[in-house]
């Protein structure tokens, strides 16, 4: 993976070398140098892209009460439902110049060479996650003119509507997903999955599955029409097919770098995830939590006082800043707010930990939803223990440290069947499964309205609902890209944390 990142950037960086000069061309014309790129590099340089930037764990993360942090200042966020734009808009650049941008290029080169249709078809799987990822967050935004600016010229791309980008996202993926050709070229330079055509179909209908699901509120039969052919498509059916990219030394991933230095004393779990997994003795909170014992300031968090056992962990209380985590901590009997239980910073959120972002588990916890809603026959119940299971297994590809037994396992999906809640046992799990993945988290939770957390008391808010309902358009592309940005307002509403995107009804 070192190499071949190294590789991406040497190739990007050399431009051909021409001659200016009349009778001085066979001089000034390097004879070696490279006049073309091979597209899988700009498709790879997307992928390793994808990694979401420390922002999704201050804001998509704390709204869900996955992870938070009493401190202000740079870390401003959910932790007070409080804007922070200033500081704050690192995956609107990152997604669009780095993964749009670059997805767009290896369509277009790779379109115009004979035999590379699945590189075209890959491409635009990856693309579409990314608009989906941009498009939740945000709501609308440039679709149809992104990632042109190198290759027609349009720097100031207008916006489209979410439902305009979700019906072309949905074509996108239903049309890549079937084009995908086993007999094609193997493109076993990418990164992903070596070239393995039917992981790439697995990974597009898995995809297709989701972005029908996020329908189900305001179009429950174009919901049920996608998820449909997804499922007929053939959806992701172990680990094995899970998109995840893996990082090391030296591409770390960005969460785990900031947990593991310059905020890593300042993260904790709140109550009630920790209370979620506590109280249904699921074997997942040993696997995903350490607490400081008797820590009573940043560097009092010792291995020497590291307990990761379950019984010990305690979450932190929702709505405080600096001083009422002081005071929570004293009322919860601790010695600070440093003795709050953490995602663990040796596992789970270490700095060469895998990001994970469309998996097994969540695939089955979507059929069962799928089924649960009338979408599809079948057995929900079965998609829901797998979906678990495919969780639990997930673990161990974090850390060796981290897997959990099959007898555990087991015993936790006997204890706990789907039974009449289903959607919000589902949405339950869902969340669960999404730890690490503050955006999926965050849009799951605005679609269905599970798991039923209690909204952040915190008084100082910037918004009159209960949860922040998107991110604000980044100070950049207001800048920028102000009379389209203006526009899309117009149409979906202020550019606050309160404004609902168009699925979330």
């Amino acid at each position: 993976m070192k190499k071949l990142i190294k590789y991406i950037f040497l190739v990007i960086g050399i431009t051909t070398v021409s001659s200016c000069d009349d009778g001085f061309d066979e001089l000034n014309t390097n004879k070696i140098a490279v006049t073309a790129i091979d597209p899988i590099f700009m498709l790879n340089q997307a992928l390793i892209s994808t990694s979401y930037p420390t922002e999704t764990a201050v804001f998509d993360m704390g709204v869900v009460q996955q992870i938070i942090s009493p401190n202000s200042g740079v870390l401003t966020g959910a932790n007070f439902n409080q804007e922070n734009r200033a500081v704050f808009g690192q995956l609107w650049p990152q997604y669009f110049q780095n993964v749009i941008r670059n997805t767009k290029i290896a369509i277009k080169l790779s379109s115009e060479q004979e035999n590379r249709g699945n590189l075209v078809q890959m491409a635009r799987i990856v693309q579409a996650h990314a608009f989906m990822v941009l498009s939740d967050r945000y709501g609308e935004i440039p679709y149809s003119e992104a990632g042109i600016g190198f290759l027609e010229g349009v720097v100031l791309p207008t916006y489209d509507t979410q439902e305009f980008i979700y019906k072309d996202i949905i074509k996108e993926l239903t049309e890549a997903s079937a084009s995908l050709n086993a007999s094609g070229k193997s493109e076993s330079a990418d990164i992903l999955y070596k070239g393995d055509i039917s992981k790439w179909k697995k990974l597009g209908y898995s995809l297709l599955l989701r972005a029908g699901m996020r329908l189900s509120q305001v179009d429950a039969a174009a919901a049920k029409s996608a998820v449909s052919a997804a499922f007929s498509g053939g959806v992701m059916a172990s680990n094995d097919d899970n998109f995840a990219i893996v990082h090391d030394a030296n591409y770390q991933n960005a969460i785990g770098g900031m947990l593991n230095s310059t905020e890593a004393n300042n993260f904790f779990i709140p109550k009630p995830f920790i209370d979620q997994l506590k109280n249904t003795n699921d074997p997942r909170l040993a696997a995903i939590a350490v607490r400081y014992v008797g820590a009573s300031s940043g560097p009092g968090q010792t291995e020497a006082v590291a307990n990761r056992n379950a019984d010990v962990q305690i979450g932190i209380p929702m709505g405080n800043d600096n001083s009422g985590a002081i005071a929570a901590a004293v009322k919860d009997g601790l010695s600070s707010f440093y003795a709050y239980s953490q995602i663990d910073r040796t596992r789970m959120a270490k700095n060469t930990a895998p990001m994970f972002f469309v998996t097994h588990a969540q695939t089955q916890l979507l059929i069962a939803e799928a089924i649960s809603r009338g979408y599809l026959t079948g057995s929900a119940e079965t998609y829901f223990s797998n979906g678990i299971k495919a969780h639990m297994d997930q673990m161990a590809l974090f850390s060796a440290a981290s897997a959990i037994e099959s007898e555990k396992i087991q015993k936790y999906i006997s204890d706990n069947p789907l039974s009449t809640n289903a959607l919000e046992q589902i949405g339950i799990q869902y969340w669960i499964a999404s730890l690490m993945n503050g955006p999926e988290a965050f849009a799951n939770f605005r679609r269905t309205g599970f798991p039923k957390l209690v909204a952040n008391p915190y008084p100082l808010k910037d918004i009159k609902g209960d949860f922040i309902n998107r991110i604000t358009y980044p100070n950049s592309e207001i800048s920028v890209n102000s009379t389209n940005i203006q526009a899309a307002i117009g149409r979906q509403g202020a550019d606050n944390l309160d404004t609902k995107v168009w699925w979330n009804k």
